[in-house]
């Protein structure tokens, strides 16, 4: 699953889903009550990078109207936008945009209806995976 990557030179914006993509989709319960998640420290570093290279990020739950009008508010177009995603409400928005991404964990019918499945597990550098990729891809288009 591994088309459309032509389009990571012309990507403008890059959404990220929070848990299963940023986080392993495990989040940790606390007896007072409070959750805890984990994060992969490189993945902060990829995101840093793409903001330099003038990238714009976001950081969603899914949802797809708010991408959409984040989308809008920036002047992108959908079709240079890439979001990643690991589960079935990340479905429509994966639909709606230029590049879409699956993490290797995420579930069969999202990695099958994708461009792109990483190599690595959400939560374990799968961010930071599809950051070096698109600044790459800017690089070489440069």
């Amino acid at each position: 699953m591994n088309r459309g990557l032509d389009r990571l030179g012309r990507l403008r914006l890059v959404a990220f889903d929070v848990d299963g993509v940023f986080t392993d989709g495990r989040f940790y319960l606390s007896d007072d009550g409070s959750e805890t998640k984990a994060f992969h420290t490189q993945d902060g570093y990829g995101i840093r990078q793409l903001l330099l290279s003038g990238i714009a990020v976001a950081v969603i739950s899914g949802r797809r109207s708010a991408a959409v009008d984040l989308a809008s508010s920036l002047g992108v177009e959908l079709s240079d936008c890439a979001y990643v995603g690991d589960d079935f409400p990340d479905l429509a928005l994966l639909e709606a945009v230029g590049l879409s991404i699956a993490v290797a964990n995420a579930v069969a019918a999202v990695q099958e209806r994708c461009d792109y499945v990483t190599r690595k597990a959400g939560g374990f550098g799968a961010v930071r995976e599809v950051c070096d990729l698109v600044i790459a891809a800017r690089s070489s288009d440069g």
